[in-house]
């Protein structure tokens, strides 16, 4: 890696070359960055996640940048065109815009109209008319260059050719698109209009029918709804600064004096701005807002993703896991502890009687497997399930969850559930799924494809690199973060573990299935192609519990194995009593083991974890339940304070699962009693929250709701003024489009943020 790129990424990230350098070191090396976070502090300064992934992006997108600066300065040396003031230019240009702009006289390109007026000898006429030196008579000059043969019947076309020319050079002129650029970013406006007789077919973007907003302030989910729209053929969408302050510019750069070549070098610059230099500076800056809106879409679903994933676990308990549903009925899945499928069937709901014999079914299921809990999907019918489940009377020692089963339907047809499932029906999968996801969410989470789950905004028009990336290195921060342990975990799970992937991990299930568990982490060298370079990434993040050595069930590496054997050593004790004895711990002096291998940080850490060897970051669980006889949006009404469960966080609020199959909105003016600019500094996913009912249409499946603590008598009608909405008509489907704006009573604010809809 150039060092030049290091030293402009700490410039740029504001940390110190040395801890920028060390980074770029490891990564090469093969280093993950979970590794380095938590293994190599001393190397970085203590760098957390966030900031090494910064330094890893920052320098792939410089690497690209000089790579296309080399792909540039190849052709121009091929084709012998590189100069050493034009090398100079090449290799100082800071980022690919100007890159582009040093290239772009010099890049082959498709017939032009300034290169037929050149074949036709008008080069010369066009030089002299921008020159605009005194006397120039541009007409009578022209009439000299007047030639049937060539295609130039007179002056008119003579210098309607020079024009073109002169409009070339201007439109590749680097201050002028330096300028020009500047001018764009300051005060274009991002504008949205109808396309005529589509007023009925793109009803749902009629927020946009005639809008008008600065380019670069624009919030990125009304960027992306405007693009949708674009896309569907329903709006027009112009991203362009004022006409007369574009021309000014050029003007002020091209024209000298009000004399006729002057006058022809003004024709000259409408037309290059109009034709060339408008069209190809919007087209940046289109490219530039949508890079930023789809920046803020996958910032969303990564967070969300992260918060989802990180959900506390109810544990190793004997769960009875129900997928919910009317016409086909609900099927029912117990397992053991483990995960592991004990038994299915299929219950059903739709009268009196069969309700009786699906309660009778539950009950016993629950004796005969010893259930300990009870998930229930939070599709149709979950609501009647759940009431069913909790009628048993099972009593306190059977807890009774509802479960998202936001992605089940994705894993139930995928191959990982039909390879563990090959003989099972599609429903009985998506049953396991919902208990499983109760028992351990990140253990099963990580057997659906995260752009699946559903917990972000207008992710299906982002760019799917840059999302399924960003949703990696979520999922990987989240997977080692809690730690795997080695002898349970899944193929998938172990796949995300740092220094694996799905091949270590299957090799490592192999030899578990073959040998039996493993008894220290050692063991794992044993795997076929789990190398040392594998091991050293892995192993601090792999658990071993109830295995020989007690440190393989914590976080300590094993290359520190030896220092925590001296601190031992030193203090008379085994390492079990260290484990075990606060007073013990207490008596270390964490300085007296820093050496050149182990800094302070390390120490500190290490004693950390013998503090709370394999400790679980994530939260405990506590139990939710949704308010009694609220079921159903007919059951809503204006005023109600109900119990929640925030499903999904936008830019514009956050949806709330109340338990009426359609989640409401809590728009970001009713999140808090105070300004909030960011809903995620207020609510993240799967938090637990109280709400107020403002508003139900039953006609769209919209619910408005409020967390604001003051002011609730009255509060719906302020509510409206503010802009708050209604709901998303049940669960967000792959590729639809934002909802339609409501009518009546709701504000534009409230419009606005309808037509944001999630896709």
């Amino acid at each position: 890696m150039p060092d030049k790129n290091v030293f402009l990424v700490a410039q740029e990230l504001n940390v110190a070359p040395a801890q920028a350098e060390a980074v770029a070191s490891l990564l090469a090396e093969g280093a993950t960055v979970p590794f380095i976070a938590r293994y190599r502090k001393e190397a970085t300064g203590s760098l957390d996640e966030v900031a090494i992934l910064a330094i890893r992006d920052r320098l792939a997108q410089l690497k690209d940048l000089d790579d296309r600066r080399a792909a540039i300065l190849k052709s121009l040396a091929e084709r012998q065109l590189l100069t050493p003031e034009l090398e100079e230019a090449v290799n100082a240009a800071p980022t690919l815009a100007v890159l582009e702009d040093a290239y772009l006289p010099y890049r082959p390109k498709r017939r032009t109209r300034a290169m037929a007026a050149r074949e036709k000898g008008l080069e010369p006429l066009a030089l002299a008319i921008l020159a605009q030196e005194a006397g120039c008579d541009p007409e009578t000059q022209a009439q000299s260059y007047a030639d049937a043969d060539k295609g130039v019947d007179d002056a008119a076309a003579a210098l309607a050719g020079a024009r073109d020319i002169i409009a070339e050079l201007i439109n590749e002129d680097a201050t002028a698109r330096a300028r020009l650029r500047e001018l764009f970013n300051a005060k274009a406006m991002l504008t949205s209009k109808v396309i005529p007789y589509q007023e009925e077919a793109g009803a749902k973007f009629r927020d946009y029918f005639d809008s008008s907003e600065p380019a670069l302030s624009a919030p990125g989910h009304r960027v992306l709804a405007m693009r949708r729209g674009e896309k569907e053929g329903h709006l027009v969408l112009h991203i362009l600064p004022p006409l007369e302050d574009a021309l000014a510019i050029l003007e002020s750069l091209f024209v000298r004096g009000d004399g006729p070549a002057a006058a022809q070098v003004r024709q000259a610059v409408g037309d290059s701005y109009k034709r060339l230099l408008g069209p190809a500076l919007e087209t940046e800056l289109r490219l530039v807002t949508k890079d930023k809106a789809e920046a803020e879409a996958v910032k969303v679903f990564a967070e969300n993703l992260r918060q989802l994933l990180l959900a506390p676990p109810l544990g190793q308990k004997r769960v009875l896991a129900i997928d919910p549903g009317f016409r086909t009925g609900c099927k029912v899945a117990c397992l053991d502890a483990q995960g592991r499928l004990l038994a299915h069937d299929v219950i059903h709901l739709m009268s009196e009687r069969q309700r009786q014999e699906a309660a009778a079914k539950l009950k016993e299921l629950c004796g005969r497997h010893q259930i300990e809990a009870i998930a229930v999907g939070n599709g149709t019918a979950g609501r009647e399930a759940e009431d069913l489940a909790r009628g048993l009377g099972l009593g306190p020692a059977v807890t009774v969850v509802m479960v998202s089963e936001a992605g089940a339907s994705v894993y139930s047809a995928s191959e990982v559930a039909r390879q563990e499932f090959p003989d099972l029906d599609l429903t009985v999968r998506g049953a396991v799924s919902i208990g499983r996801r109760l028992m351990d969410p990140l253990a099963e989470l990580v057997k659906i494809e995260p752009r699946a789950i559903g917990v972000g905004q207008y992710q299906h028009d982002v760019d799917q690199g840059a999302l399924a990336g960003s949703l990696e290195d979520v999922v990987v921060s989240c997977v080692n973060a809690v730690g795997v342990e080695v002898n349970t975990a899944s193929p998938q799970l172990l796949a995300y573990v740092s220094g694996l992937g799905p091949a270590l991990a299957k090799n490592i299930v192999a030899w578990r299935e073959e040998n039996g568990p493993f008894r220290d982490r050692r063991q794992l060298t044993k795997v076929p192609r789990l190398g040392p370079k594998a091991f050293e990434q892995a192993a601090g993040f792999l658990r071993v519990r109830g295995g020989d050595n007690p440190l393989d069930a914590s976080a300590v590496h094993p290359e520190s194995y030896p220092l925590v054997e001296a601190m031992a050593a030193d203090l008379g004790c085994r390492i079990e009593d260290l484990l075990r004895d606060q007073g013990l711990r207490g008596r270390i002096e964490p300085r007296r083991y820093v050496s050149e291998a182990a800094g302070l940080p390390t120490i500190t850490d290490i004693l950390a974890e013998l503090a709370k060897p394999g400790r679980d970051p994530r939260q405990g669980f506590e139990e939710f339940s949704f308010a009694a006889g609220v079921s159903k949006l007919e059951d809503l009404e204006p005023g109600m304070r109900l119990p929640g469960i925030v499903t999904n966080v936008t830019n514009f609020g956050a949806f709330v699962d109340v338990g009426v199959h359609n989640d409401g909105l809590v728009h970001v003016s009713q999140l808090a009693d105070r300004f909030v600019s960011d809903p995620r500094q207020v609510v993240k996913v799967q938090q637990r929250v109280m709400v107020t009912v403002l508003e139900v249409e039953l006609a769209r499946g919209r619910v408005s709701l409020s967390m604001r603590q003051q002011g609730q008598e009255g509060q719906q009608g302020s509510n409206q003024a503010a802009g708050s909405d209604g709901s998303r008509k049940a669960k967000p489907r792959r590729g639809s489009a934002p909802a339609p704006a409501p009518k009546g009573p709701f504000n534009d604010a409230l419009a606005r943020a309808l037509s944001q809809k999630l896709s």
